[in-house]
């Protein structure tokens, strides 16, 4: 029988410069989630201090000297965390895997909206449902949680997925769509758009979170190499690359940019016909650590991700009837 507590498919976390203080690791640790770390060679010394050789790999530099930054500067400035993220796709489809997840090294817990409530998980049960619900649909690229910032608990339910948004922090990957992740500034961004330009469906969860450090409150990673000026360069960079999705703005007191996707909102998911859908229940555990522990009841997480097929079934309109995602052009 499966085992739900654990996600199906390879973890990686891209980690820089954080040998000691990465967050991710220790979270998944105690949600006894296996994970592979990836690092550039000349810190593996001091990610060998301290984590297993088993749970380390080693980025090789042409994965960062062949990757797209979306700029001139070359390997004068550090290419972000994309050109790990390829190699964690290319390691994954390797082993024979159809999705990866990638995670940031700097998130410090997951959970779910639960009766508009966040509440903790304790295991890695959360991914193997949102796994569950990709491997019913042929066209979803990418899926992930969101930002459990932007799931403030109240009284009127959000909505428990947004499709064709961006990808934040944490993704389960198709490892069959041809899109690479390039920028050395907002790879997700970039990921993002590129995906729905190859239309394939990106699946945001509301009914999942998860809860991240703010950009640029953590050393370690990039930040002192590619933010230390702020946040103006960066935008500007999305933006330079993406001029029909991407616009600079300055919100409070820092500048951003602003993604608009709105043009892809006639995308919407295809059933897998050959998946059938399972009866059983899921079981929801607190994590055993006391300061985290938060009742939660065994609720049957299954019903909840046939409620997300249920949902989109319902707001949806004409399906689209372009074909294979691969053969949509735009």
């Amino acid at each position: 029988m499966e085992d739900s507590s654990r996600p199906r498919f390879p973890v990686y976390i891209p980690s820089r410069s954080r040998a000691d203080i990465a967050m991710t690791p220790r979270v998944l640790d105690r949600m006894n989630v296996p994970y592979r770390i990836i690092v550039e060679e000349q810190q593996h010394r001091a990610y060998a201090a301290a984590y297993p050789a088993g749970k380390l790999l080693i980025l090789p530099r042409s994965y960062m000297e062949e990757f797209d930054t979306g700029d001139d500067l070359g390997l004068s400035l550090p290419v972000g965390p994309g050109a790990a993220r390829n190699f964690a796709h290319d390691h994954a489809e390797a082993e024979g895997h159809p999705w990866l997840w990638t995670m940031d090294d700097n998130i410090n817990a997951f959970g779910r909206l639960h009766q508009n409530v966040r509440r903790r998980a304790g295991d890695g049960l959360i991914f193997h449902a949102m796994e569950t619900f990709s491997l019913r649909y042929t066209n979803i690229g990418m899926a992930g949680p969101q930002y459990m910032m932007f799931l403030p608990s109240r009284e009127k339910r959000s909505a428990p997925f947004s499709l064709n948004k961006r990808m934040f922090s944490c993704q389960l990957t198709r490892t069959g769509t041809g899109v690479r992740w390039r920028s050395r500034y907002n790879d997700d961004v970039a990921v993002t758009i590129e995906l729905l330009k190859a239309g394939w469906c990106t699946v945001l969860f509301d009914a999942f979170w998860q809860e991240k450090k703010a950009t640029q409150r953590m050393p370690g990673g990039c930040t002192e190499e590619l933010y230390a000026d702020g946040t103006l360069i960066k935008s500007q960079s999305i933006a330079r690359q993406y001029p029909e999705f991407v616009r600079v703005e300055r919100r409070f007191e820092r500048w951003h940019h602003v993604l608009d996707l709105s043009s892809f909102t006639d995308m919407h998911l295809i059933r897998d016909p050959s998946v059938t859908v399972e009866g059983s229940r899921y079981q929801v555990r607190s994590i055993p650590n006391p300061s985290f522990r938060v009742p939660l009841q065994p609720d049957g997480l299954t019903a909840v991700v046939n409620e997300l097929d249920a949902e989109h079934a319902a707001r949806k309109t004409a399906p689209w009837k372009g074909g294979r995602p691969a053969d949509r052009n735009r």
